[in-house]
């Protein structure tokens, strides 16, 4: 059977920073929100904050007439991946073929990045204000470039997993406004100027048959990396903010898809030129609801859907939607320390599959020349972009240290996940594992 199909890697078009995410999306900005399971739609949970989450709640805060925010999380991802195919070792006699695999998991050496963030909020009077924040908020990345793939028979060595190592790097400068219609209604609306970087590495092969046994084998390899590229983006996020006496809150936001185009990104045919690949951050839309049963507690519960089907490059690659839900509590114990606390569920985008098609090449990837199989564009993923956490525990404080100055802490946990892809007829296989853990800190000024 002389039919090429393009190795599983051919589809590595990105991979994000492993954060503690749903999909590539941070669960929550700043620390204030990750520490109550990133909420912040339908309760004010920080002038910072309020910027990205619902910028109708920068009008709420009073005490102070300007807010200034420094901040960063550290995130320490695992992520380790399993992988086998069914291959021809020998083309010259027919029937010669086996399971190119990993020895186990093989751990991604791609283990800790750091994110910043900043924000000011500017009370012009009672009924105004102004922010403007620069987060990162997607990001992902993965590093194989070391790690070996064993095969049976014993004796063969290869790197099953295309020596892939990718970086996606997704920031948004975000001015906004905030207008307090009376002492219950509120509204905001903020502008996203958004940055995005890919880098994608990979060692690509094309399979051939030439001795018609129908087991395919590497006929051509190449480099398929074509470097960072980087692209900008506009979109819009509005919301609406209700306080009915400082004891029920609740809120509404829609935030816009991004385009962004990353030139001359990837080969995914072999034919020497460089591709360019789309990439739609999805549209988003949240409602929140809060309670103060006492002045010294706050409960909230956000729920968004994440648009993951609807957008060029993560629909293509099957990514389902999410319905996303924050739960989160703050106690103050004392006047100057509030304890928080959280947990964030969205069911990954990327699902288990099984008796998927090996072979057929019927997907297209924008703006890719090559097309690809069922299990090819799985095994990229979970191989190549791993965002499979599900379950978040969220940890947080915030101590105020001086009248004018306060520190937010954060710490997040995703729970193990592991997702599986199986080709039909046995043809291949591949499974990720990913485990998270981040701190955040925030330094936050009020005058």
């Amino acid at each position: 059977m002389k039919k090429k199909i393009v190795l599983m890697g051919s589809i590595l078009a990105l991979a994000p920073l492993a954060m503690a995410t749903n999909g590539d999306n941070l669960i929550g900005i700043g620390p204030a929100s990750r520490g109550m399971g990133g909420i912040g739609t339908g309760m004010p949970v920080g002038p910072i904050d309020s910027i990205f989450r619902n910028p109708a709640w920068m009008s709420y805060f009073n005490t102070r007439k300007f807010f200034l925010s420094f901040g960063g999380i550290l995130f320490m991802p695992s992520v380790k991946v399993s992988s086998k195919m069914f291959m021809d070792f020998n083309e010259g006699s027919p029937g010669g073929g086996g399971y190119f695999q990993t020895k186990g998991r093989v751990k991604s050496d791609a283990d800790t990045f750091v994110v910043p963030e900043v924000g000011i909020v500017h009370k012009v009077n009672h009924r105004l204000a102004l922010g403007i924040g620069a987060f990162g908020v997607s990001g992902m990345g993965v590093d194989f470039r070391d790690k070996q793939l064993i095969e049976n028979p014993p004796g063969h060595y290869t790197n099953a997993l295309s020596k892939m190592h990718t970086t996606f790097q997704f920031m948004r400068i975000t001015p906004a406004v905030s207008y307090k219609i009376n002492e219950m209604v509120s509204i905001g609306g903020a502008l996203h100027i958004a940055w995005g970087s890919l880098d994608v590495g990979a060692e690509m092969c094309q399979f051939g048959d030439p001795d018609g046994d129908g087991i395919p084998s590497p006929t051509k390899c190449w480099n398929a990396s074509g470097g960072q590229a980087q692209d900008f983006g506009i979109g819009i996020s509005l919301g609406i903010a209700f306080n009915m006496g400082d004891f029920i809150y609740a809120g509404l936001m829609y935030q816009s898809p991004i385009s962004m185009t990353y030139k001359n990104v990837f080969d995914s045919n072999g034919d020497g030129k460089f591709e360019d690949m789309k990439l739609q951050q999805p549209q988003e839309a949240a409602f929140g609801i809060g309670v103060k049963p006492l002045e010294n507690l706050r409960l909230g519960l956000d729920i968004r859907w994440i648009d993951w089907s609807g957008a060029d490059g993560y629909g293509d690659y099957d990514w389902k939607d999410q319905w996303v839900f924050g739960i989160g509590a703050e106690y103050k114990p004392v006047d100057n320390l509030a304890l928080r606390i959280g947990w964030n569920y969205g069911k990954t985008p990327i699902r288990n599959k099984s008796n998927l098609d090996p072979m057929t090449p019927k997907n297209s990837v924008p703006n890719f020349d090559a097309k690809f199989s069922d299990f090819q564009l799985y095994w990229f993923n979970l191989v190549g972009f791993p965002a499979i956490a599900e379950q978040h525990l969220t940890l947080g404080l915030n101590w105020k240290i001086t009248p004018n100055f306060n520190v937010d802490l954060s710490y997040v946990y995703a729970l193990p996940k592991t997702v599986t892809a199986k080709a039909a007829m046995d043809a291949g296989e591949v499974s990720a594992k990913m485990v998270q853990h981040s701190i955040g800190v925030g330094l936050n000024w009020a005058f």
